[in-house]
């Protein structure tokens, strides 16, 4: 014998167990839920999550906008990374919450179980990863930079794509 389920979405259907449609309703019935209040996102008591949204939302629309008008006027020569990092992403993580991202330029790994000054040098590996947040690394490149293939015009450098360098840091 077969169940079949009764969804009182008309336009939603759900596979699996991802998202299932208990949840989905439990949301529109208004049921406490985690992350679904104002203090959930650090919001005023008396703020409405689907405001903020909004805002965000439309801030960032904004700002991506610009930053594609600007972008489709970059000469062919021009890299770009300057433009991408300070008018896209920078923007967008300060959004997210990550604040004003400070340049780093470079990030260091250190053995710590080094037992002597001439090991520790050889075990100690500089990358070149632009961001850090909370110990975490975020390289901001370019948007003419492929992320799985290494930058040819600067390749003395950056011998990795982004991809792998983070890889390799991590």
């Amino acid at each position: 014998m077969q169940t079949v389920s009764r969804s009182s979405f008309t336009t939603v259907t759900t596979e699996g167990a991802i998202l299932p449609a208990d949840l989905l309703q439990r949301i529109v019935d208004g049921r406490e839920l985690e992350g679904l209040r104002p203090e959930d996102y650090h919001l005023a008591p008396s703020e409405r999550l689907n405001e903020a949204i909004s805002r965000s939302w439309n801030r960032l629309l904004g700002v991506w906008e610009g930053f594609n008008e600007q972008r489709l006027g970059l000469p062919e020569g021009d890299r770009g990374t300057t433009l991408t990092r300070e008018r896209w992403l920078l923007i967008l993580l300060q959004e997210l919450g990550y604040g004003r991202l400070p340049y780093a330029g470079s990030l260091s790994v250190e053995n710590e179980d080094s037992f002597s000054q001439a090991k520790a040098d050889q075990a100690s590996a500089t990358y070149p990863i632009s961001h850090e947040y909370d110990r975490a690394p975020l390289h901001l490149i370019t948007f003419r930079q492929p992320l799985d293939r290494a930058d040819s015009e600067r390749a003395e450098r950056f011998r990795r794509s982004p991809h792998s360098l983070l890889q390799e840091f991590l």
